[in-house]
């Protein structure tokens, strides 16, 4: 009594949808029915009988290899608004069986899970690309099989959903120019520190002649004595517009993350200092500007 509790339970999570096989199947029956009623052969009475077995016994079968499937959303990295980024589904099997030919659908693209162990769990990286900063919801998943015979398709949808943070697309001036063309301020030059490729930023004074003769342009590295304790950038000076400044921001937040820099960002009535805020508190208040 409780197994067939369970089973009406899943029953109803599952829609199911006919497949171009379950015509086949209908056919055949047909088919098979008028051969037998007509000349009357035991051999196409048991051909018809086991047809029609495995047709029945396909969808609950299908039902519980679905049925017993969880799936939701985990915490995933960082999103850029216009950059492909990953969101993770965890699926788990709570039954003891294992699980066959599962696919997860999510927007126009699908994921393949070819079996899922009974009692286990995997997770799914589904691939996105938000087209615009601020708070992201992604939902509307579903899981399908056609597990075991391809005769009807069985969907499980996803009634959870995923609401996160997309933040401005990194873009820009790279830090490096930026304190190149502020280096009297943040620093003076020390001592020669190496050459590198010219990319048409660096000041024509730090060219390496010598290299220019040689047909190859490359530019003298300096490293500089830091003058004031952390670089400080401010919103109106970044770019020209307000997404522009954005993603300008977006991006010297990052490499000063990536360099382990201390800096402040002076937006226009707030002024945020990564000493006090952790960096995903700055680019939150980025992307929700």
């Amino acid at each position: 009594m409780k197994s067939l509790r369970t089973f009406a339970q899943i029953y109803r999570r599952i829609d199911q949808h006919a497949t171009r096989y379950s015509a086949l199947v209908v056919v055949l029956l047909f088919g098979l029915f008028l051969e037998a009623y007509m000349h009357d052969f035991n051999l196409v009475y048991i051909t018809l009988f086991f047809v029609f077995s495995l047709a029945f016994t396909a969808g609950p079968i299908g039902i519980l290899n679905l049925g017993h499937l969880e799936a939701s959303y985990v915490r995933s990295g960082r999103l850029f608004a216009h950059q492909e980024g990953k969101i993770s589904m965890q699926i788990d099997n709570h039954s003891t069986t294992t699980s066959w030919s599962i696919t997860l659908h999510h927007e126009k693209t699908s994921i393949g899970l070819d079996q899922l162990r009974g009692e286990t769990s995997t997770i799914l990286q589904l691939p996105v690309t938000p087209d615009k900063r601020g708070t992201f919801i992604h939902k509307d998943c579903y899981l399908e099989s056609k597990y075991p015979l391809s005769t009807v398709r069985l969907v499980m949808k996803i009634n959870k959903s995923y609401e996160g943070i997309v933040y401005p697309e990194p873009k820009g001036l790279p830090l490096r120019s930026f304190l190149q063309q502020e280096e009297t301020y943040y620093g003076e030059e020390k001592e020669f520190d190496g050459l590198r490729a010219y990319d048409g930023s660096q000041k024509l004074s730090h060219i390496h002649w010598a290299s220019v003769a040689k047909g190859d342009i490359s530019v003298k590295v300096f490293s500089k004595e830091t003058q004031t304790p952390k670089l400080v950038f401010n919103f109106y000076s970044a770019a020209s517009d307000d997404e522009a400044r954005l993603s300008q921001l977006c991006l010297w937040v990052l490499e000063c993350e990536k360099q382990n820099l201390p800096f402040m960002v002076q937006m226009p009535n707030k002024q945020l200092n990564s000493a006090k805020e952790s960096i995903d508190v700055i680019l939150e208040t980025l992307a929700k500007y």
